[in-house]
């Protein structure tokens, strides 16, 4: 294995670092005083005008799309630590680059298994970052992690689709630049458990699709917004079918898995910036006579921090580099196994530094609050932990082989 990148990525990563330490983290406190003004005029999920400056920006520093290697040159190991510094500043910095999720991952199905069509409407304005969209899964009244509990129904009508359900969570779509849903719903009952599910784009605007509301995260009510959405007898043509009827699941899991590299690689950037903000604390202030950073408990807690997030990043960089070497599914077990490992980390660390940031740390003075809230829900988006726990197990189980047996023979083949 070599996790070394290429001269494209070490240039992009230097680039990026001016940008983050030059425009990205001063224009935070900014953001935040934006969206309190938006929200005191009744428009809560209107993006805050620094955001587009941010974007023009990163756009002349040729910092835009690197999430996608047909566009970017990047390969997943290349765009991994690039990733992972955007997590330094979760909200802005990955917009900023037109590499915000679910966009990425709306992006690449397009890029998969979208008609030219579907691409020039769609594909090519989120591309440009003039639009953002929605990947509307998961339901309220069912085990969503199951995709065969799915019970919104797309019934095919003559030339159109009809869709009936209800969805949540559908991250994006209370933003005002959401314009198109990827909607996964059930056209065969019948079929075998994941070949009932296709996938449809719906655009915001059909008539019968209602944003009942946006679901705040821990009382953090996102600018992009969660949205719970209605569908009633919503009337799509056929021809915006993504890929195949029966299909859905599929490219769904196609779709998540380099996305999951860069939701666990922002995830070790949000531990990285914790453990830099504990460390600062620890320096700075006093407690019994002596700085934090002398009491062997905060030693023990900064060690174990450094070591969990040096071990994590490893099994992140071998994820990427299997995505690049044998693909997403010879790279299955992996993909489980980091989207379970890189938030339990990111969590744990954030929540040391919150502890020792005292009051400051659960506040909106520090941004660990948001970083823990953002952590913590990972645990959960994309599939929760157990779903994924339940993946490597059952692969462990079947085996028999050892690690290295098993890798070899991947790459082989």
């Amino acid at each position: 294995m070599d996790f070394a990148v290429s001269d494209r990525a070490t240039q992009v990563l230097e680039q990026l670092r001016s940008f983050m330490d030059e425009r990205v983290l001063p224009a935070e406190p900014v953001y935040d005083e934006q969206r309190r003004t938006l929200r005191a005029e009744g428009r809560p999920h209107a993006l805050p005008p620094v955001v587009e400056q941010l974007k023009t920006e990163a756009r002349e520093r040729e910092l835009w799309n690197l999430f996608l290697p047909d566009v970017s040159g990047l390969s997943v190991l290349d765009y991994a630590p690039v990733a992972e510094l955007t997590g330094w500043s979760p909200v802005l910095a990955p917009e900023a680059l037109n590499c915000a999720a679910p966009d990425t991952g709306n992006m690449e199905a397009l890029h998969l298994v979208g008609t030219d069509e579907q691409k020039q409407r769609w594909l090519d304005p989120l591309l440009a970052g003039e639009i953002r969209s929605g990947f509307a899964m998961t339901e309220p009244d069912v085990a969503s992690s199951d995709a065969g509990n799915i019970r919104t129904s797309i019934v095919r009508d003559g030339d159109d689709y009809v869709i009936n359900g209800r969805k949540w969570w559908t991250t994006g779509a209370a933003d005002e630049r959401c314009k198109v849903l990827i909607l996964m719903g059930r056209t065969d009952p019948d079929a075998a458990a994941h070949r009932q599910q296709s996938l449809v784009l719906v655009p915001m605007d059909t008539p019968g699709v209602e944003l009942v509301r946006s679901l705040p995260v821990f009382g953090y009510d996102d600018q992009h917004g969660h949205g719970e959405i209605v569908f009633t007898d919503v009337r799509v043509p056929v021809t915006n079918l993504l890929g195949r009827e029966g299909e859905g699941f599929a490219v769904a899991q196609a779709r998540l898995g380099p996305g999951r590299v860069h939701h666990c690689m922002r995830a070790i950037g949000m531990a990285e910036r914790a453990l830099s903000l504990m460390t600062e604390r620890a320096r700075t202030r006093s407690a019994f006579g002596r700085p934090l950073a002398d009491h062997g408990m905060l030693q023990r807690q900064v060690a174990e921090g450094r070591i969990a997030i040096e071990q994590v990043r490893l099994l992140v960089l071998k994820t990427a580099w299997l995505i690049d070497t044998v693909g997403t599914r010879g790279a299955a077990t992996e993909i489980a196994a980091i989207k379970v490992a890189a938030p339990r980390v990111a969590c744990q660390v954030i929540d040391d530094a919150i502890q020792v940031h005292g009051g400051a740390g659960v506040s909106d003075d520090t941004p660990l609050a948001a970083m823990y809230a953002a952590a913590r829900t990972l645990r959960i988006v994309d599939g929760p932990d157990e779903v994924h726990l339940r993946s490597v197990a059952r692969r462990e189980l079947r085996g028999g082989q050892s690690a290295a047996t098993g890798l070899g023979e991947r790459v082989q083949q």
